[in-house]
């Protein structure tokens, strides 16, 4: 017999469960560029995980039934083809079974395709990620894993604190080139802490509590403004970095929100990268957004029927309530004319 190789559909019985727990965290990283691979395992290592593959793209065309791998995954594909769309879709299906986390990189002209074929296992996706980039993703991506599987234990905690370390380390050097840190640094608090402030109890929406059954009467939502006066909102906010540094304003949040929301009252779909734009910030940091905002019950993912590599970003009901319910507030409901 030879090495056993841990697998997706990994056997659920309390002596592998028991191995498992004790065992570092294995990771899988599949790029074409010899130096990333290297630099990747270097990160890898460093956090205390334990590297088990490390191979081309190509690899994960081939024997689809055996991705040594059931921790985290991380695949770099700035361009992809046919069948790589297919095997990340495939990973995507046996990562969300066996509780895997995957973080997949890919260029700006990729995103609506890698987008379009991860639905399951709510990946990390990085847009042309900078070294910082990845190692937050592998550290959130390391914590979302403990949440779904166990409780994090004293290895996965010190694993997190070196990320952490590491993370800060790089993260000073990004934001004194990019100025992104000091962007949302200034604000305080991170994108979860920002998320939280939309997060809102229906009574302070418009609703009125019944006494008597605590049911909540709601009344009627008022309509969406008219599209164009959003859009001119949206388009006077982005005046201002004519005039002052970008990054004094950046609030992507309430930039993606008046987006959807002028698409909505248009009836108009919005694609993730249309929505990466509009947010005002690089993509790989609107793409953290758009994933807090999902998980806050503000933004919906929306399937292509026609096409089934493509998604769309939408407001949920709640989020279209909150926003109408905002502008009927601050007196902005008439239709431009």
């Amino acid at each position: 017999m030879g090495q056993s190789v841990t697998r997706f559909d990994y056997d659920d019985s309390t002596a592998i469960r028991s191995d498992r727990a004790r065992a570092p965290l294995a990771v899988a990283i599949f790029a074409d560029q010899p130096f990333l691979r290297a630099e990747l395992a270097e990160d890898v290592t460093a956090a205390g995980l334990r590297v088990v593959r490390s191979h081309t793209l190509g690899a994960l065309l081939d024997d689809p039934e055996d991705r040594g791998v059931d921790d985290l995954v991380l695949v770099d594909c700035p361009v992809v083809d046919a069948a790589e769309l297919a095997a990340l879709s495939r990973l995507d299906m046996l990562a969300a079974r066996g509780g895997a986390q995957v973080v997949v990189s890919t260029s700006l002209d990729s995103l609506e395709a890698v987008f379009g074929c991860l639905d399951q296992s709510q990946p990390d996706i990085l847009v042309a990620p900078s070294r910082a980039d990845r190692m937050i993703a592998l550290g959130s991506g390391l914590a979302r894993r403990g949440k779904r599987v166990r409780e994090l234990d004293d290895e996965d905690r010190l694993t997190l604190l070196r990320l952490t370390e590491q993370v800060s380390e790089i993260a000073r050097t990004l934001a004194r080139l990019s100025g992104e840190g000091d962007a949302e640094g200034a604000g305080g608090g991170t994108v979860e802490d920002k998320v939280s402030a939309f997060r809102f109890d229906g009574a302070e929406a418009g609703g009125a509590r019944d006494r008597d059954n605590g049911r909540l009467a709601r009344a009627t939502r008022p309509p969406l403004p008219d599209p164009r006066l959003i859009r001119r909102i949206a388009r006077q906010r982005q005046l201002r970095a004519r005039f002052f540094q970008g990054d004094l304003f950046a609030d992507p949040a309430w930039d993606m929100l008046l987006d959807l929301t002028a698409a909505r009252a248009e009836h108009a779909r919005v694609s993730v990268t249309s929505l990466c734009i509009a947010s005002g910030v690089p993509p790989t940091t609107a793409l953290r957004w758009i994933a807090q905002m999902t998980d806050a019950g503000l933004f919906r993912r929306v399937e292509d029927d026609t096409d089934r590599r493509r998604a769309f970003i939408a407001l949920t009901d709640r989020a279209a309530d909150a926003m109408a319910r905002y502008f009927a507030e601050i007196g902005v409901s008439a239709p431009m004319v």
